[in-house]
């Protein structure tokens, strides 16, 4: 488990692809499990361990997750997600480029739920959800198009879906159209960045958490900050 941030109220990881954040049905040990022993061991903590999940990253995602260490870090965190006072910055491979180098994207999103998927549609329809993305075209490499995905909103499969709505499916993402899946079962999506005032400090968190560098990652460099 690679820690990306830590101090008495927060701690900040980067999430593997094929972890999951909290536990579910398949039974496999979550995430906040693995941190909660993390934190009993480096700070020899008795009894149970306090920690709270604020956001989550869908499993075949990588990349920065944030958890609370306090009651108090958790109420504040999650009203600041609640409130979109949290920037979050994506990583995005696609294997057709989009039309634009870079633009705003605005979909209204209806979540399926019994199928697990979103679907996006240009204008308004009951029970969607407004969705707004930035994107710009970040670097190619041989086969793939390097994205950075700015998210507004936090809809489910959000990006996942926006980018399959403008012909650019996410590597590996069958569930969205691509036309194979990655050999370990992750999509080419990673939380790069999160940017956000400390729920108690109030000082800036600014962490990045580094791009993959194998597979069909290879050749390519992380947007300059």
């Amino acid at each position: 488990m690679e820690v990306l941030y830590e101090d008495n109220h927060i701690i900040i990881v980067n999430k593997r692809a094929g972890e999951i954040v909290q536990g579910d049905k398949t039974g496999d040990r979550p995430l906040v499990d693995m941190v909660k022993d993390y934190i009993k061991e480096r700070y020899a903590k008795p009894g149970e361990v306090f920690l709270g999940v604020v956001h989550r990253l869908d499993r075949p995602v990588s990349g920065v997750v944030v958890f609370a260490r306090t009651s108090k870090a958790l109420s504040r965190l999650n009203e600041m997600f609640r409130n979109g006072s949290v920037n979050k910055t994506y990583l995005a491979l696609v294997q057709t480029p989009p039309a634009e180098p870079e633009a705003t994207l605005t979909h209204y999103i209806v979540r399926n739920e019994q199928r697990n998927r979103s679907y996006a549609y240009q204008s308004e329809r009951p029970g969607a959800k407004k969705a707004v993305l930035d994107y710009r075209v970040a670097g190619h490499n041989d086969r793939h198009t390097l994205l950075e995905v700015h998210l507004h909103t936090g809809r489910h499969h959000q990006i996942r879906c926006q980018l399959a709505a403008i012909g650019c499916v996410i590597r590996g993402d069958l569930k969205y159209g691509a036309p194979r899946s990655n050999p370990d079962g992750s999509i080419s999506l990673h939380a790069w960045r999160i940017v956000f005032e400390h729920p108690v400090s109030h000082k800036l968190i600014d962490v990045t958490a580094p791009m993959p560098s194998s597979g069909p990652w290879q050749g390519l460099s992380a947007p300059t900050l």
